[in-house]
């Protein structure tokens, strides 16, 4: 009987690969029969009869050996089936449960979804197709050709700086009036991306000197200069702003000034430290988007106005604040800079698109952002959204001036039987002014809507056709009108007769 040669019995172990082996004459020879791999047009480009060229010898060996391939991966899928995803393998008894309950609190993604689509298969390309694109970003060289794009540079320190109870030191910028000359005191706290060199963008000296006012702007923890707070919070943050009043002699009272996230500070300041404040402005102030007391009205109006990636960032730190420090270290500790709304990703009205292209505005927020970044650590960013969206430990109403009267107690109760009880005044008692762009996309009017419901004491300026940076930013006129709604007329600096007799006054009491 004939034996049948290594190659033939090599053939015969696999489901008719297509490829068939030659003779003794020529045992390198084959030929191929059609497969579901095969390409038309198997003449030799030679064009010689029979035959077949070398190219299509190697093609027909590539397509035979996809073919293997493919039935070892459906192999593997079986026996992984079998014996690794069936509920009585140790796999699914050891990861099942972690895994049911990260799906469970990630089902609200599944409301991005079209309804036609199933989650487990839409997820499945959304994460492949992420992993392709991070790949493809990291390879491109040529991506930052792509758009306009200007080098971050750090700059030599330059803040004042006083240390803190706890050891830390803050840094501070002082503007305007010096110390013992001015009539009004006004302390800041920065927004989001930003620092002590921003204040009141554009603010002129000469405004400043017109009114008396000095203008105290400072770095949050971790920003600027500014060293971080092991575990801050909005008291923490109160208690800061009050020390540094202290160090730098503020006035006994002064008003506290903030813009879009900063507001979480000069609410903190308005409930722990209502005694130093004289008075409180706020523009574009941002509160809590998931604040309970909110109608669903506000709410949707609110987060309707977002885009997909903002809600995704505010999603991301209300649920999973771990996660962040990944997409802010690409987006804000780059070593370019980027359009600010495509690097914090909103949308902008009309005004403000105009402005943002201004050579002013753009020399401003560059300089401004590499301040911020200053100490290249995306810690303070995190702690800071994390702030806005978590829990403030007191609610915006307990701001809200009305009266409380002591009945607790038999005697109390007697006393307020027969004559009136006892009644204080409690809330935050001084002004507060808040500026709203009726056009802003950034903080949307809702959210102060739901402040004038809760705070009905609060005078609200509503500023048509006006955006997130159109009123604040780079504004003579704008400023002038804040100053005088504030402060009424202009009266200049104290003068040196005027702090004297001041003095001596004090003196004698």
């Amino acid at each position: 009987m004939a034996t049948s040669s290594w190659s033939e019995e090599l053939a015969s172990l696999v489901e008719d690969p297509g490829v068939r082996y030659g003779g003794d004459r020529n045992p390198m020879s084959y030929t191929t029969t059609p497969s579901l791999f095969e390409v038309s047009g198997g003449e030799s480009e030679e064009g010689s009869g029979g035959g077949e060229s070398l190219k299509d010898q190697a093609m027909g060996f590539l397509m035979a050996w996809c073919e293997i391939v493919m039935e070892l991966g459906r192999g593997c899928r079986d026996i992984l089936q079998q014996n690794f995803l069936n509920d009585d393998s140790y796999v699914v008894r050891k990861f099942g449960g972690p895994c049911a309950k990260v799906s469970k609190r990630l089902s609200f993604l599944n409301d991005l979804l079209p309804e036609d689509r199933d989650p487990l298969q839409a997820w499945s390309v959304v994460f492949f197709v992420f992993v392709i694109a991070l790949a493809a970003i990291s390879v491109d060289s040529n991506r930052d050709t792509l758009t306009k794009v200007v080098k971050v540079c750090m700059h030599p320190p330059s803040a004042n700086r006083i240390l803190l109870p706890d050891g830390r030191y803050m840094a501070y910028l002082d503007q305007g009036i010096p110390a013992g000359r001015a009539r009004f005191s006004f302390v800041a706290p920065h927004s989001f991306l930003s620092s002590r060199l921003a204040g009141i963008p554009g603010i002129k000296a000469s405004l400043l000197e017109e009114y008396g006012v000095r203008l105290v702007t400072y770095d949050l923890p971790g920003f600027g200069e500014s060293d971080p707070h092991p575990s801050r919070n909005l008291n923490s943050s109160a208690m800061d702003m009050l020390h540094l009043a202290n160090a730098v002699n503020a006035s006994d009272k002064f008003w506290v000034l903030c813009y879009s996230s900063g507001c979480i500070h000069a609410w903190a300041s308005l409930r722990y430290i209502p005694e130093r404040i004289a008075g409180a402005v706020m523009l574009a102030p941002v509160i809590n988007p998931y604040e309970p007391n909110m109608l669903k009205d506000e709410m949707k109006r609110t987060w309707d106005k977002w885009l997909q990636r903002r809600q995704f960032m505010y999603s991301l730190a209300h649920r999973f604040p771990k996660l962040l420090s990944f997409f802010y270290r690409k987006s804000f500790l780059p070593e370019k800079h980027d359009r600010i709304d495509k690097l914090l990703a909103f949308s902008l009205g009309k005004k403000d698109e105009i402005l943002i292209e201004e050579p002013s505005f753009e020399e401003f927020w560059q300089r401004d952002v590499e301040e911020s970044i200053r100490q290249g650590k995306v810690e303070p960013f995190v702690e800071e959204v994390v702030l806005q969206v978590s829990k403030w430990g007191f609610d915006i109403e307990e701001l809200h001036v009305q009266k409380k009267c002591q009945t607790r107690g038999i005697l109390l109760w007697l006393k307020s039987m027969y004559g009136e009880a006892e009644c204080e005044l409690v809330g935050f008692l001084g002004p507060i002014h808040i500026w709203q762009g009726l056009d802003d996309r950034v903080v949307p009017p809702s959210m102060t809507e739901y402040i004038g419901r809760v705070l009905p004491e609060a005078v609200i300026h509503k500023l048509p056709n006006e955006g997130h940076f159109s009123y604040f930013f780079f504004c003579d006129e704008c400023h002038r009108k804040m100053f005088s709604t504030l402060l009424g007329t202009p009266q200049g600096p104290i003068e040196q007769q005027e702090v004297t007799a001041f003095v001596e006054n004090k003196e004698h009491i």
